[in-house]
């Protein structure tokens, strides 16, 4: 009998390995930029039908000169590619991700991940400081996960960790204003043989260092936006509602699929009975 492997657990991959690891940084270059956009487009365009998203102008229609956070549940090992792709090919930044496991993915550093160990507070700290600092260099974008751990699709409620609210509480310290925005990420079957990558970004949230912000209440109100936006995406999705969505790539039909479409437009004469 085959034992199934535990997919989820709520203790971090660092703590479970309880070994110190030390802090490693971004390192891009173009190069490495330029081979990292290439290969993983490559490969959500190997894998999925389609990539849609949608409420990118709660992005754009914003002073796109403050330093903006996107953060999103963290489901499976998709998450990070698909937040590359969002950052370069439809926000033209460049991203700067947390990663936990970066020790095992020393070459993600290139293309804008550094690395977290959530063994003790001390060596979190570190993450959460880097994350503040990036944040002044508008050409990157940061993306975080402050759910902290892996959770299973749709998984209810959202509860961060108060990592993001502390990330927030500082940077407007330091830059007086930042923005944060919300996003939602499905991997559906539609009427393809292939899923596609579904994406909604939520409204925008505006703070500035004159707001008096309680760090539980201000985490409380981050997880309230985000289930908001999945719980809209789910609904929609849930409707067969997908014409409001931009397309970052689409497939064509396979041959087979091409015959089938062509078969559907065939009037076919009533078939009299003998």
């Amino acid at each position: 009998m085959v034992v199934e492997e535990q997919l989820y657990s709520d203790i971090p991959p660092t703590k479970l390995r309880n070994k110190e690891e030390k802090f490693k940084p971004a390192k891009t270059s173009k190069f490495w930029l330029w081979i990292a956009s290439t290969f993983f487009y490559n490969m959500l365009q190997n894998r999925f039908y389609a990539f849609r998203y949608k409420g990118a102008e709660n992005y754009f229609d914003g002073d796109t000169n403050v330093p903006t956070i996107l953060f999103a549940p963290h489901s499976n090992w998709w998450d990070g590619i698909v937040f590359y792709n969002i950052t370069h090919r439809i926000f033209r930044k460049e991203v700067r991700l947390m990663v936990e496991e970066l020790n095992r993915f020393p070459l993600l550093r290139r293309g804008g991940a550094y690395s977290v160990n959530k063994k003790s507070p001390q060596s979190a700290m570190k993450a959460l400081q880097y994350s503040v600092d990036v944040m002044g260099d508008l050409r990157n974008m940061l993306c975080i996960f402050p759910q902290g751990i892996i959770r299973p699709p749709h998984y209810r409620p959202i509860e961060f960790q108060t990592g993001l609210a502390y990330i927030a509480q500082n940077a407007l310290k330091r830059y007086g204003r930042i923005n944060l925005i919300p996003v939602a990420f499905d991997y559906c079957f539609f009427r393809d043989n292939r899923p596609e990558v579904v994406v909604e970004f939520g409204r925008r949230i505006e703070l500035n260092k004159d707001m008096n912000l309680n760090r539980k209440e201000l985490t409380h109100s981050f997880e309230h936006a985000l289930e908001e936006v999945c719980d809209n995406q789910a609904r929609e999705i849930s409707q067969g509602d997908i014409t409001k969505y931009d397309i970052l790539f689409k497939q064509h039909l396979k041959w087979y699929r091409r015959i089938e479409q062509r078969l559907k437009q065939v009037n076919l004469p009533p078939v009299s009975g003998v």
